[in-house]
């Protein structure tokens, strides 16, 4: 077995404890990973070829022929970024900017409000190591970390034995879920640690929750016990340091973060709560704050010479549905997966690249096509751990594919 210790880059937790087992310069084990990891750190089981036009050809081609399609594209859009490595990221923002183009990435509809809140200092947020070592009390609001970050509950947040919390889940943690469903979060946080909302409630619950906090008697329009809210209500003001972990339950269920802002407002006079976004892939946070120190803006942007744009109006879903782009670049992203068909669909009608390391839906219908190696598996470079934290990443073998840095970097050299 390999000595080292590396990172896994299958989610935004990136945990930096994996041991691999190396035969004839293949993996053949991975150790300590969860079933994502694993899954994540053995490759793809269609990898990505260099293609010009669906016919195969070399690398120097395909990147020559990309640059072309961005050179003589007037609106341009590059997209993806969340799996792709902070140096790929920075230079795909040069790309936008030489280019005039548009630049956005997932969190433009996901956690991009809840990352641009705690980058702009309007809630107080933590890191993962905080978490592990004081966090007393635990709330999973909207989200489901035992399926979508299977490591997050016993390596950082409910069960991890921290250096101010040495009891563990047993008598120094309380977890609490508020959720539209008893999901396997719920069920490990007990049978009162669940409060279930109806679809569309946060705000309200919030709100009910943000009044039984200040000591008066909570409303909701929809039936909910009031003495179990009041009882929720004196459990978060008696944490010591207390934690959400913001789902896309949360986020996609408020109409504007106000009602949040308040909550989290009221929870700090009476208490100490912090926030951290539940990030699914692994780099989506560095995107937004690399895009943040160049534009003053973590997504939804368009350079237009000196000056730089920002709004809806120049996100992905916009620019694909109203046809204002007339080229794109898609890196580490498959929006024909993740998009609605009716808005992604312009993409198969304008000259389209993919950089990726696998074969994606997306891929298939690129006019051009350029393989990179798999970001902490196969090429190292940095990233953004969901909580703000930059982690170093390293090669667990080598490869003769190309970094996703590198491949950026080529593409800007042609322009």
């Amino acid at each position: 077995m390999d000595n080292d210790y590396y990172v896994c880059t299958g989610c935004a937790l990136l945990c930096d404890d994996i041991g691999v087992e190396i035969e004839g310069g293949k993996l053949t084990k991975v150790h300590t990973a969860c079933r994502k990891g694993v899954a994540f750190i053995k490759g793809c089981r269609h990898p990505l070829d260099s293609t010009v036009k669906g016919e195969r050809t070399d690398v120097d081609l395909a990147v020559k022929e990309a640059a072309s399609i961005l050179k003589n594209a007037e609106n341009p859009l590059i997209f993806g970024h969340a799996n792709s490595s902070s140096g790929a990221q920075k230079i795909a923002i040069g790309i936008a900017r030489r280019t005039n183009g548009y630049i956005d990435d997932t969190s433009s509809f996901c956690h991009g409000p809840t990352v641009e809140a705690i980058i702009e200092s309007k809630l107080k947020t933590c890191t993962l190591d905080d978490v592990r070592h004081k966090a007393d009390v635990l709330i999973f609001w909207g989200s489901d970390p035992a399926n979508s970050h299977p490591r997050h509950m016993s390596r950082y947040s409910y069960f991890p034995r921290g250096k101010e919390r040495q009891r563990g889940w047993e008598e120094d943690r309380t977890a609490i879920t508020i959720d539209v469903r008893k999901s396997d979060t719920a069920e490990i946080c007990g049978k009162n640690g669940l409060y279930q909302i109806p679809v569309k409630g946060d705000t309200e619950f919030m709100e009910a929750l943000t009044s039984a906090l200040s000591g008066k008697v909570p409303k909701t329009s929809y039936d909910f016990d009031k003495k179990r809210l009041l009882e929720l209500a004196g459990i978060l003001k008696k944490a010591k340091f207390g934690v959400i972990f913001a789902g896309l339950g949360m986020i996609y269920s408020l109409e504007d973060f106000e009602p949040l802002y308040r909550f989290m407002d009221k929870l700090n006079s009476v208490s100490s709560f912090h926030l951290i976004p539940m990030a699914g892939h692994y780099n989506m946070r560095g995107f937004n704050e690399n895009l943040f120190k160049e534009t003053g803006y973590i997504n939804r942007v368009k350079f237009n010479g000196a000056e730089v744009l920002h709004g809806p109006e120049y996100s992905v879903v916009e620019a694909l549905r109203k046809k204002e782009v007339d080229a794109a670049l898609v890196i580490g992203a498959d929006p024909l997966s993740s998009l609605p068909r009716s808005i992604v669909r312009y993409l198969e009608e304008i000259p389209l690249i993919t950089i990726d390391p696998c074969q994606t839906l997306t891929s298939t219908k690129a006019d051009v096509t350029i393989p990179c190696a798999l970001v902490g598996v196969e090429s190292g470079g940095a990233a953004i751990r969901m909580d703000g934290v930059e982690v170093e990443l390293k090669p667990m073998v080598e490869t003769d594919r190309l970094s996703d840095e590198d491949v950026m970097k080529r593409i800007m050299e042609e322009l």
